[in-house]
């Protein structure tokens, strides 16, 4: 009778090494030193892209240095995602204010219209007028979110 064989355990996938560069063996080496804290984040970050430590390491920093990638503070990825949510807002009121103006057109000619909660009126001028705010509102806010996007952007 033959023995039962065992089960292979998974393989965990080995993290992968930089890739050889035509301008010769890499002989210069130098040392950098981390404190625990400093270290977690870059294992961290090394485990997330399966790259071996020293690889992200060495690629991060020659990213940096040729200009490849561009650091950026802390809080830009929080800055952008403010402009974005900001953005989407003065959108829903740009879309608000065009139902007004559609309804507002629609009224037999007139140029005003009633809302019987407040008895405001409004006239197809000032929506008009508050429209073009709004248009030149999000412009804005979209051009600063292109800016930001631009300094996140690898560049190549």
């Amino acid at each position: 009778m033959a023995k039962p064989t065992k089960a292979k355990k998974p393989q965990k996938e080995r993290p992968r090494r930089r890739a050889r560069e035509g301008g010769g063996t890499r002989s210069n080496r130098f040392l950098v030193s981390y404190n625990d804290a400093e270290l977690a984040i870059l294992m961290e970050a090394a485990t997330r892209d399966n790259t071996a430590l020293a690889s992200w390491v060495a690629d991060a920093a020659l990213a940096v240095a040729t200009g490849v990638v561009v650091p950026v503070s802390a809080d830009a990825k929080e800055v952008l995602r403010e402009q974005v949510n900001s953005r989407a807002q003065a959108a829903r009121i740009g879309n608000n204010l065009n139902q007004m103006q559609r309804i507002l057109n629609a009224v037999d000619g007139a140029a005003v219209a009633h809302w019987d909660a407040s008895d405001v009126e409004v006239t197809a001028a000032q929506v008009q007028r508050i429209l073009a705010l709004v248009e030149k509102t999000v412009k804005r806010l979209d051009d600063a979110t292109l800016q930001v996007m631009r300094e996140r952007r690898p560049r190549s």
